[in-house]
């Protein structure tokens, strides 16, 4: 008898090719994910003599090193035109397809692959990015890749992978107003730390995941990793087909009704049996902020800096003293005394339009005492605020509107903070050097991000949304 079997054993069972190394699978992947990273993977392959298998199936997106000034005044270093021209080259030289710095749809590559329908249910993906575990949210398996293993699969279209637990985490409870997903995921990774999830593919299950939109479930995705995860997975359902109806590569028509009934049977099957189960109840959550140097290092905005002559385990009270350290903070702080220098909104994580009229609403009530950007994740959401009026919002708080691109998030652009200059962030790390070599990060939602500019210091946006 064939027994029940999870969303991940559905999309896995799928795509394996061969098991003839034994543990390791040979793997069949739908659509490989490039940005300017990647031109290590094709020296690597043109010094092999080989050429890209399947050039129709893989997805080349200029982001990491983009300008996110004014463009017309250029690289600010001209190693980062260099980077962008060499994935430019390399995507016309194999046919693959290109969304390069100046094409209309540019932008952070897990932006706009779904909101141009590349993302679907069903899929396996692999990414040279760690945080191509943002896909999952459709329902697919998606998870980000080495050099290696890139060259790989750029020359069969394959890939070998060791089969990962499956872990299924169960969020319920309704969240209050201003608490948000990325408050979710950083309470997840707070209780079961960034080792939590190491050897899983998580699927998030639900009532709490179920009432989230599209865009909330990306970041949810997009920070598994950084609970250690191979990658994050949701159920397809409703909410992610009317996402997808009628974006530019979507399917159309009869393609469209058999794509549909072919996704309907992919959530996980009643008794479907899991290795391992988290549970997390959101009732009460409070907005969470980092204070240290791990996304784990994370507590409601109303807690203090913790002691760490506190702590019992001798390997986790040296990294809190080293986080402090590091950070410029004293145990006993209360998180809503630190002061920030610079506040940055963008990311793969929180670039989305939603995002981006979260933190309008609270931009709204003043002006910003501090530098602050907001970085839209792809041309698409840069002209939907525009025509929305955030632009104008944003500007009119002091905010400064730029181009898209990854930004201050990577740092690999230029956009980079100074030396002890202390951030509030809606970034996915906030380890040493991140958002620049000495850069302090504290993460946190798009609304917290603003409501810290405007106060100059950490502060709960429902202090400032309550005054609406």
């Amino acid at each position: 008898m064939k027994l029940p079997a999870t969303l991940f054993e559905k999309i896995w069972q799928q795509h394996v090719v061969t098991n003839e190394r034994g543990i390791d699978m040979l793997l069949y992947v739908d659509l490989c994910l490039l940005h300017e990273g990647s031109n290590h993977a094709f020296n690597a392959l043109h010094a092999a003599g080989r050429s890209v298998a399947c050039p129709a199936q893989v997805i080349a997106c200029a982001d990491h090193y983009v300008p996110t000034h004014d463009r017309t005044r250029g690289f600010v270093d001209p190693a980062y035109r260099l980077m962008v021209e060499g994935l430019e080259h390399n995507a016309r030289r194999h046919g693959i397809r290109l969304i390069g710095m100046n094409d209309t749809r540019q932008g952070i590559l897990h932006i706009v692959c779904p909101e141009q329908g590349l993302t679907q249910p069903g899929l396996l993906i692999a990414g040279a990015d760690s945080h191509t575990s943002t896909h999952g949210a459709f329902g697919n398996l998606s998870f980000g890749i080495g050099a290696s293993e890139l060259t790989h699969v750029l020359a069969t279209q394959m890939i070998w992978q060791r089969r990962p637990k499956a872990m299924r985490v169960i969020i319920n409870g309704q969240l209050d107003p201003g608490v948000t997903s990325k408050d979710v995921i950083l309470a997840l990774i707070a209780k079961i730390g960034v080792a939590g999830a190491t050897g899983h593919v998580i699927e998030y299950a639900g009532n709490t995941v179920r009432a989230m939109t599209m865009e909330e479930r990306m970041t949810l995705c997009n920070m598994s990793i950084e609970a250690g995860a191979r990658a994050g997975m949701i159920a397809p359902d409703d909410t992610t087909f009317e996402y997808l109806h009628g974006r530019p590569f979507s399917p159309r028509g009869a393609k469209w009704d058999e794509a549909l009934a072919r996704w309907r049977t992919l959530p996980s099957e009643d008794g479907a049996v899991f290795d391992t189960q988290v549970e997390l109840d959101t009732a009460g959550l409070a907005p969470m902020v980092s204070w240290g140097t791990s996304p784990e290092q994370t507590l409601p905005i109303g807690a203090w800096v913790p002691d760490p002559a506190a702590i019992g385990e001798a390997d986790k009270r040296v990294r809190y003293e080293t986080a402090l350290g590091y950070m410029g903070l004293v145990p006993g702080q209360a998180l809503t005394d630190i002061a920030i220098d610079r506040a940055f909104i963008g990311s793969c994580t929180n670039g989305r339009i939603e995002d981006l009229r979260a933190a309008a609403e609270v931009a709204k009530f003043g002006r910003v005492k501090v530098p602050t950007w907001v970085v839209p994740g792809s041309y698409e959401v840069k002209r939907q605020a525009e025509r929305e009026g955030l632009d104008k919002i944003f500007r009119a708080a002091d905010i400064e509107w730029r181009e898209p691109g990854c930004s201050m998030c990577t740092s690999l652009n230029g956009d980079m903070l100074k030396p002890r200059e202390r951030c509030a962030s809606s970034t996915n790390r906030n380890f040493e050097g991140r958002q620049g070599i000495g850069g302090r990060t504290h993460i946190m939602s798009p609304a917290m991000v603003i409501a810290a500019a405007l106060s100059g210091k950490l502060t709960d946006v429902r202090t400032v949304l309550g005054g609406k």
